[in-house]
């Protein structure tokens, strides 16, 4: 008979063999936690081999995710459509076991996983939709919601701030069906961590308020099983289950040490190790009956096939709230959402209002949000000044979580990395909410949003120094050109009522990655526009403005300096000059045109260009060329009313003409 061993011992077999074929890995991870990982998985996790994307499986989540041949070897063992071949190929090019575990690329893989303390906070935005979506859909007798969130973390991800911001506002919540296993082994890479990492970790949770199972032994099946079900059955508070281990478990003179965190264990080692465990088989080799014990494709397809029948009686009693579910797990929106946008659009320019974008934001979202049941909004502690909340929003509450407003503190990257999870989870779009400038704490999750290619979107007010008084430590300066060249970001700057709604409905219809909307403090008038130009808003770059014939010069701009380049423009017409002016609100979805309407709106001919943005300068020389001309900021801020800061930075009309005349002076 096989015994839970040998199942775990594939799992460190396999990881050992991967790491050595591939002369890099982390082997210790995997080898540690597989008698944790083989106990969640065959008796506990609810999931479907054969339908990754059944909505209501359980979530695992491997925040450690350098133990990558740990997630690797399960979904393999399980039934998931990752062949041997694919273990084999591990970190090589366009393998699907890629050194970190790479949302998409494999069956099974709910997140990007690699940077510590990430994959708890995006398991902690799983655990929330979970339970907004079972607060919004469930009925009494129909409990289609109904799922945990599962993660395993290490020391790395202990010691990260983040775990930090997510953890606390987890107990805050009471995400009673999320629980973390804390692979206590005592070593990090720079070795035994009782030299920089002495944290009382039961206590510190305890003051979260998430139930804390303490000092479990992590290759202990039984008590690994009771420490389950006892996490399983407190739906009130979180639970982190703490588990003592060794790292690297088998290997004779490797384990417990630093050594086997990061390095192949080598040949000789492997083959001792497998004399340690009784494995007595090849490199690549797992026996047949232990294939037989970790199937789990049988009782997964039982557990969704339990599960229809479920949902199929709710559609009966509730179809137009099955259809509801149904069509925002598939990420789609609603039918007519499109034309009402269009039709918000256009009334924006008939009214021709002057705002604050921010203020143009929040107007869009007054107008899109009861068309939008998936929107789950928030913001970092800024909700009056980003003015993410709506008339339609109600806040999610550790009692009440059938709202759509997530308050998450002063916790910048927090709530993106949880807004990531929630993105991935399905059911919602969320959208959150900063200043600019503190996007920095939170870059790292934006960046992983973009490398997965995930729906959200993030409200990034007070755009520049034209925010005053507080001065260059809120005044954003290098922020916008390192969003820029994010790849798969679409980073949208607007200039006025229009553009702002353009942004919005553009952000949502988006499936392919994330959205970040950048919006001003200070009022902005409406731009006047044709039929033509209007529709080209969302082309991400148009002409706004222009003169008979081929311009002798092109006036770029974005935000509230647009309104510098329209002014400059009407001064410089009049003296008889050939001027351009393009708005160009999005850089990215812009360069995405196709060449000929790129030419139509910044033809090659016209050498004369100057670009005008309240943000760094050097990015622009991508569109004026080295021979043009940018007024942009080359140092930090200063703290001075918004008009007199405009003023000292030369972000006036009056220096944009006398510029202007400059560079065309050297056409004459």
């Amino acid at each position: 008979m096989t015994t839970r061993r040998e199942c775990a011992n594939a799992i460190r077999a396999l990881s050992m063999d991967a790491v050595q074929k591939a002369k890099s890995g982390h082997p210790g991870a995997p080898m540690g936690m597989a008698d944790i990982a083989e106990v969640l998985w065959r008796d506990t996790l609810k999931h479907n081999p054969q339908n990754p994307e059944w909505h209501n499986r359980d979530r695992f989540v491997l925040s450690n995710g350098h133990g990558s041949m740990l997630l690797y070897s399960l979904l393999h063992l399980t039934g998931y459509d990752l062949s041997i071949d694919d273990i084999k190929n591990f970190r090589q090019l366009h393998a699907k076991t890629a050194g970190h575990p790479e949302y998409g690329y494999a069956p099974g893989i709910e997140t990007t996983t690699g940077p510590l303390g990430q994959g708890i906070a995006n398991a902690v935005g799983m655990a929330v939709s979970e339970k907004v979506l079972a607060a919004q859909f469930n009925k009494p007798g129909h409990e289609i919601v109904d799922h945990n969130t599962f993660v395993f973390m290490g020391d790395g991800c202990m010691m990260e701030g983040i775990s930090h911001e997510v953890c606390a506002l987890a107990g805050t919540l009471g995400l009673g069906k999320l629980v973390a296993f804390y692979d206590d082994n005592g070593i990090s890479i720079d070795g035994e961590v009782e030299g920089w990492f002495t944290d009382d970790t039961p206590k510190r949770f305890e003051s979260y308020g998430w139930e804390v199972i303490p000092a479990v032994d992590g290759h202990d099946p039984e008590a690994l099983l009771a420490a389950i079900k006892q996490a399983k059955s407190n739906t009130d508070k979180p639970t982190l289950i703490c588990c003592k281990t060794v790292i690297g478990f088998g290997s004779p003179n490797k384990q417990g040490k630093e050594e086997c965190h990061g390095a192949p264990l080598g040949d000789d080692e492997i083959a001792l190790t497998r004399k340690e465990l009784g494995w007595n088989h090849g490199p690549f080799e797992v026996p047949e009956e232990i294939y037989k014990e970790w199937d789990c494709r049988e009782k997964g397809a039982a557990a969704e096939s339990e599960w229809d029948a479920l949902f199929s009686a709710y559609k009966a009693e509730h179809p137009e709230l099955a259809a509801e579910f149904e069509r925002r797990m598939a990420g789609e929106l609603p039918a007519d959402f499109s034309d009402k946008a269009a039709q918000y659009i256009r009334e924006c320019q008939e009214q021709g209002e002057k705002v604050a974008s921010r203020k143009a934001s929040q107007n869009t979202l007054n107008a899109f949000g009861p068309a939008l049941p998936e929107f789950l909004g928030g913001s970092a502690d800024l909700a009056g000044s980003n003015l993410t909340f709506w008339k339609g929003c109600k806040s999610v509450t550790r009692e009440d979580a059938s709202g759509n407003y997530m308050h998450y503190g002063v916790r910048e990257f927090g709530m993106t990395a949880m807004m990531n999870g929630m993105a991935l989870h399905g059911g919602f779009i969320p959208y959150g909410a900063t200043f600019l400038v503190f996007m920095e704490y939170a870059c790292n999750a934006l960046r992983m949003a973009a490398l997965m290619k995930i729906r959200q979107i993030q409200v990034y007010t007070h755009d520049s120094i034209g925010l005053g008084e507080d001065g260059p430590t809120h005044q954003p300066i290098e922020q916008l050109a390192s969003m820029r060249a994010t790849p798969n970001l679409n980073t949208w700057r607007p200039c006025d009522t229009v553009e702002s709604a353009v942004s919005w409905k553009h952000s949502v219809e988006r499936k392919d990655g994330p959205s970040a909307l950048v919006f001003s403090r200070q009022g902005l008038p409406c731009m006047a526009r044709s039929a033509e130009q209007l529709a080209n808003v969302e082309r991400g770059g148009y002409i706004l403005r222009d003169c008979e014939g081929e311009p002798e010069l092109i006036l770029i701009a974005t935000g509230s300096e647009v309104e510098l380049a329209v002014n400059a423009f009407e001064a410089l017409t009049e003296k008889g000059r050939k001027v351009r002016v393009v708005s160009m609100p999005s850089t990215e979805v812009f360069d995405a045109q196709d060449a000929e309407y790129r030419q139509s709106v910044l033809p090659v001919e016209v050498g004369a260009r100057l670009a005008i943005e309240a943000a760094a300068a050097d990015f622009w020389y991508k569109y004026v060329g080295l021979d043009g001309r940018i007024i942009g900021m080359t140092t930090f801020g200063e703290s001075a009313p918004a008009a007199d800061l405009f003023r000292e930075f030369g972000f006036t009309h009056e220096n944009v003409v006398t510029i202007a005349e400059d560079m065309l002076s050297d056409l004459d």
